[in-house]
């Protein structure tokens, strides 16, 4: 039998840049603590400040998340930040990492042979659902952080940036669905780039060099099945700015399957920068 949940505190696991800040703040404004697991060498050094307990650990010490929260009596915990996948193709970076015997065995059982994102989580939430922690969706307490839908902001899409997006969404849903990326880029009714395990940024800078004269569109959405508890698409003001700069015009998400980091700020920005923002 599950104990009880205790409402009055939630945990967090936290990777890096701002997006585990907002959600920290997002549960506080909700009148709840925050019991915080940084993983060591990626959270924003800001992080403990904006949570009421905090704890470092290895990002492969499960175990010691597991830990930490059971001893502050945490029985639901959000996963939120980025930590690097490409890590877990690097086997002597992963050492340095000092894995504990949980990670160790949930590696060589479930995650040797395939370690798509969804596996991954999987495992993980079966690691610390066992436990008695339930990993819950990332996006409980930041709902006014994700994408909407219609045109946010005050710049409009062309006649050709719609036909564009008409295009590009039904190819992106069935490369999502594929579990390929989470992200397109599209011009003249032609894909340029497929964004994989690389990032936004990198399939940004690739459109760039392959598409020199600008005016292509980025679509980015997570597939029809995505788990909310992790890895939830995200973009922020770097990404309107870093798009802009490269000849990008519009950047099409997912209505309520994005995160829009600073959402206010990137409207502000696309609407000097020119940038369509659109939810679909």
């Amino acid at each position: 039998m599950h104990p009880p949940v205790d409402h009055m505190q939630v945990g967090m696991i936290a990777g890096s840049g701002l997006l585990p800040i907002l959600v920290a703040d997002g549960i506080r404004a909700s009148g709840r603590r925050v019991v915080c697991v940084g993983l060591r060498d990626q959270f924003d050094v800001t992080l403990p400040d904006h949570c009421d307990v905090f704890h470092t650990a290895g990002t492969f010490q499960i175990g010691k998340w597991i830990r930490l929260l059971r001893r502050a009596e945490i029985h639901e915990t959000v996963m939120v930040g980025r930590v690097g996948k490409a890590q877990m193709y690097e086997p002597l970076r992963l050492l340095r990492q000092l894995p504990d015997l949980r990670a160790v065995l949930l590696y060589y059982r479930r995650l040797r042979f395939d370690r798509r994102s969804h596996v991954l989580l999987s495992a993980v939430a079966d690691e610390l659902a066992n436990s008695g922690v339930r990993l819950i969706d990332s996006t409980t307490y930041i709902p006014s952080h994700l994408a909407t839908l219609g045109v946010m902001g005050s710049v409009q899409p062309s006649a050709s940036q719609s036909r564009d997006v008409a295009f590009g969404w039904p190819i992106l849903g069935s490369i999502a669905n594929l579990g390929v990326g989470q992200g397109i880029t599209v011009r003249a009714c032609d894909v340029i780039a497929v964004e994989a395990m690389e990032g936004t940024d990198a399939m940004i800078d690739r459109t760039s060099s392959l598409c020199k004269s600008g005016g292509w569109l980025l679509l980015k959405t997570a597939h029809d099945s995505h788990d909310m508890r992790a890895d939830v698409p995200t973009v922020g003001v770097a990404t309107v700015e870093r798009l802009a700069q490269a000849g990008g015009r519009m950047l099409v998400l997912g209505s309520g399957r994005v995160i829009m980091l600073e959402k206010p700020q990137m409207i502000a920005i696309a609407n000097r920068l020119g940038v369509v923002l659109l939810g679909v």
